[in-house]
């Protein structure tokens, strides 16, 4: 028998098992909550509840973890390929070379888009933000390949990841191609995914496009970093959107119109724009006086993190990439320059200890984005591009589940009580 947790009301008193993850703080089951005791819980947000059990993802924020099925995100950014992360995530283990290479294969073979699907572009502004044309050509998906749409099926819903993972490059790309006017470029199955995205988003007919090694490992690490973060939000649109049977395609469509928020997937334009803002080096001590004083509203974007509460480990390797870039691409620029005095005085100034304002992932990968060409409004498209595969694997996880229920929070109602209908002649 393991751990019970007693909760008291109304005179009446119940007991409720503790269930223990393989590391992680335990969970109280309070599925039998409201039919024992005809109560609620109340937790906005949802920070204090499990919504669910998961072996994909666990995050320590305290103590500054990050693990995908027990590998840390560390050793997985330097060493492994974004490919063998996405295997691991839907297969669970890190794959041999065969198994890679057989991976790798399929993925190539679902990189192109059905003909059609490029009409679909045309119904839009070309001034229209990209991640618009991203919930739209991702949720139309369904219509294009019904032939994977059967989510009892597991070979069907293998099938619709590989779909996914492959195909949601393509899409970014040709969001990006439809803004600037430029003709779409086909998939070039002879590169890496990285090297692929590249060619498809910069390459134009007229020219051979060159794929610049240290920015091929750049995106590739990017992906990785953004692969899967536990029950974030937009994650959790997955998962809920999921419950209902709805088909993956549409699912991800969620995921994808959840992560448009600022409050999500914004941060990095958000901390690109204050460097814009602050412009060069001599500038900053006076933005750090602002962000020092309570009653200025100014406030250091790209700096602290909700969940980790010391450091962002994904943070240590973009400070690496950053550096690789700058030196592969020759970078010069007032903006860049300003960043890294910025992350020098971040790191030394005891205020920033104090406040725990460590230079976060999303203050490396904004300025290494704009640095490779990529307009402000695409960042969130590449996070989307990245996270697909942590929402397929999620989106399966749960389907897989034999508990699975779909989703139905409950609220705590603070409106009128019953009242009878005045006509309106009598108001």
């Amino acid at each position: 028998m393991g751990d019970l947790a007693k909760v008291s009301i109304g005179g009446k008193e119940i007991e409720s098992p503790v269930l223990k993850g393989t590391i992680g703080p335990d969970v109280i089951d309070i599925r039998k909550l409201y039919g024992q005791t005809g109560a609620f819980t109340y937790d906005p947000g949802f920070t204090s509840t499990a919504s669910c059990e998961s072996a994909l993802t666990y995050i320590d924020g305290d103590q500054g973890v990050l693990l995908h099925r027990g590998y840390p995100i560390g050793q997985l950014a330097e060493n492994s390929s974004f490919m063998e992360v996405c295997y691991l995530l839907l297969n669970g283990e890190l794959p041999s070379a065969g198994e890679l290479a057989g991976f790798n294969h399929t993925i190539s073979r679902h990189t192109m888009v059905h003909e059609q699907l490029s009409k679909f572009f045309s119904g839009f502004r070309r001034d229209a933000h990209p991640m618009a044309v991203m919930v739209g050509v991702m949720g139309a998906l369904s219509a294009f390949y019904p032939d994977s749409t059967d989510i009892a099926d597991p070979e069907q819903r293998k099938i619709s990841a590989h779909r996914l993972i492959a195909k949601v490059p393509t899409i970014a790309a040709m969001a990006y191609k439809y803004s600037v006017g430029q003709p779409f470029v086909y998939p070039d199955n002879k590169l890496s995914y990285a090297g692929n995205f590249l060619k498809m988003t910069f390459g134009v007919p007229a020219e051979e496009y060159e794929v610049v090694p240290a920015v091929e490992k750049a995106m590739d690490r990017i992906f990785i970093l953004h692969a899967d973060h536990e029950q974030n939000a937009s994650t959790s649109t997955v998962r809920l959107a999921g419950s209902s049977g709805a088909n993956p395609f549409a699912c991800i469509a969620a995921g994808i119109a959840c992560l448009w928020g600022p409050a999500h997937g914004g941060a990095n334009e958000a901390a690109l724009n204050m460097l814009r803002e602050i412009g060069t080096p001599d500038r900053i001590q006076h933005y750090i006086d602002r962000a020092k004083d309570k009653n200025d509203p100014f406030r250091l974007m790209g700096f602290g993190h909700r969940v980790y509460k010391n450091y962002d480990p994904r943070a240590t390797v973009m400070q690496k990439t950053v550096r690789e870039v700058f030196e592969a691409l020759n970078v010069s620029d007032p903006v860049f320059e300003t960043a890294m005095r910025l992350e020098e005085i971040a790191l030394s100034d005891p205020y920033f200890a104090e406040k725990k304002l460590f230079p976060n992932v999303d203050f490396y990968s904004g300025i290494i984005l704009s640095a490779i060409g990529f307009p402000t409004e695409m960042f969130t498209v590449l996070f989307a591009l990245a996270r697909t595969v942590g929402w397929v694997a999620q989106w399966n996880e749960m389907i897989s589940d034999p508990g699975q229920k779909i989703g139905r929070p409950r609220q705590l109602y603070t409106g009128p009580t019953q009242r009878d209908y005045v006509d309106i002649s009598k108001r």
